[in-house]
């Protein structure tokens, strides 16, 4: 393969004439994909800005892998994320099916223009002599691909041993000489020699095309004008280019988006990087947030700035702002995005996206959420932190009486009896506050910094036991504003509960 510098020489498209209409198409064979998402995420885009269309297929020919639910994942993971298509199995549209399981028809028709033209050939060959070549190949260190032995078949003999029920595929027949050449968007020339290039099987014995025959034929017939796909699909373009030439059709633009990758640079994989959209989902990250780390993963915008929404994407979309170079998926990246985008909520929006995707902690309602999410959205990263952040708003504080004692070097500066003493204390300065003032966070951190001080107890020592009294555990939201939200009721029961622990 030769690849020469990008093509960055102005805006005119190959396909400018006709309207554009890309499309993404994931199979449905396990999780949805966060690359899926990737890939949608820059066809919607394009489509969006040319005011094209953008399509969903589904890629269903791997019988023994596909599923209906990891196909009805792949719509909702899509629709989730605001990657909204115009056409698709759910979503219909003039250029259906939409599943390549559905097109079996479609596919044989076109292939036997492939064998009619001389352009495709019946294959014969068994996967144990199949194996036996590539071993010998191995052996000699040549090149692994078939060596055209059932290429010279007479058709006639052929299509009787087809009638008489001997297994079969259909090959193309590559041309074995000169190069194949095609054009990537982002990359520019890329050529092939046709040496390196094997008789790829269109079609395979259970009468189901392979990835590189449907591609095509749905691509044409579907009229799309770019594909945009992952760089790992370059080596099979010159197959596909190949295969608009026998058919006699127009090829597409190409754009090959690079890979992401992991930070050891190797392609994203779920042994180091989580890559299945309902995980983001169900950890909590927020919709617009995941979108904007896709897109800072492989494009950026031309002020620089790393925050921006999908319509904004959409509006300053260019493919000479997307880097050919291997983005690296660093999910504290994604953390610290979606911080900022929760933090940017109104507290009812916050209160209402832990409704819709199932995040209101247990024995929580939603308006003592609303009072709480003051406290805990400044240092929420994920929607699935809330529970554990305010846990102790709503459930019994399990701690041991010990952990009341303010302590230095595991040495406790304070008995039992004293800390007692001070919260009942605390307990009298605080209800002297409820009953003559507002029940602030301002005067009770005040009230009780004077009493600390009044006496021989330290204020940081004091906080501390008032924390764990009021909170079950050393590190929690602000401490006086905790007890605001609680309320008088449910902060004078801790308080005494804490005393109760000490006697």
């Amino acid at each position: 393969m030769e690849q020469a510098g990008r093509d960055d020489g102005g805006s005119q498209l190959s396909n400018q004439e006709r309207p554009v209409r890309v499309r993404v198409a994931p199979s449905p064979t396990g999780d949805p994909h966060v690359g899926t998402a990737y890939i949608a995420l820059f066809n919607m885009c394009f489509a969006r800005k040319m005011g094209g269309q953008f399509i969903l297929r589904i890629e269903d020919t791997d019988q023994a892998r596909s599923t209906p639910e990891s196909e009805a994942a792949i719509f909702r993971a899509l629709h989730w994320l605001g990657l909204d298509y115009d056409e698709g199995p759910d979503a219909g549209g003039p250029h259906g099916p939409y599943r390549q399981s559905e097109r079996s028809a479609i596919y044989a028709r076109e292939v036997k223009k492939l064998l009619d033209s001389g352009h495709a050939y019946y294959c014969f060959c068994t996967a144990e002599r199949l194996a036996q070549v590539k071993e010998a190949q191995k052996a000699a260190k040549g090149q692994l691909r078939y060596d055209g032995h059932c290429r010279p078949l007479d058709r006639a003999e052929a299509e009787r041993r087809v009638a008489a029920g001997e297994p079969f595929v259909i090959r193309l027949a590559v041309p074995a000489t000169g190069e194949t050449t095609f054009r990537d968007r982002l990359r520019g020339e890329i050529k092939f020699d046709n040496s390196t290039i094997d008789d790829q099987v269109l079609l395979k014995s259970d009468g189901l095309p392979t990835y590189h025959l449907a591609s095509v034929v749905d691509d044409h017939l579907m009229e799309i004008t770019h594909v945009c796909r992952a760089e790992e699909w370059i080596t099979s373009t010159p197959k596909h280019v190949l295969l608009y030439d026998a058919f006699g059709w127009t090829a597409p633009e190409f754009i090959h988006m690079p890979l992401l990758r992991n930070a050891d640079r190797s392609k994203i994989s779920k042994r180091k990087n989580p890559t299945s959209l309902d995980w983001y989902r169900s950890q909590g990250f927020l919709p617009e947030a995941l979108l904007n780390f896709l897109g800072l993963l492989g494009y950026s915008m031309p002020d620089g700035r790393e925050q921006f929404t999908l319509a904004e994407m959409i509006d300053e979309f260019s493919w000479d702002r997307v880097n050919t170079t291997g983005p690296v998926f660093d999910l504290e990246k994604l953390d610290w995005l979606n911080g900022t985008y929760i933090r940017a909520l109104s507290p009812e929006t916050f209160v209402a996206r832990l409704q819709a995707e199932n995040f209101l902690p247990v024995g929580a309602t939603p308006e003592k959420m609303l009072a709480a999410a003051p406290l805990v959205q400044e240092r929420t990263k994920r929607l699935s932190e809330v529970a554990d952040l305010t846990a102790f708003l709503w459930q019994e504080l399990p701690y041991e009486p010990s952990a009341l004692l303010p302590a230095k070097k595991g040495q406790p500066l304070h008995t039992a009896a004293e800390t007692r003493q001070i919260l009942e204390q605390v307990r009298t300065v605080f209800s002297e506050i409820a009953a003559t003032q507002t029940w602030s966070a301002a005067a009770l951190e005040q009230s009780a910094r004077t009493l600390a001080e009044s006496g021989d107890w330290k204020p940081t020592e004091l906080f501390m036991t008032l924390r764990i009294a009021i909170t079950g555990r050393p590190v929690s939201t602000p401490l006086f504003e905790t007890m605001v939200v609680l309320g008088l009721e449910e902060a004078m029961k801790r308080l005494d509960h804490a005393i109760a622990k000490l006697e």
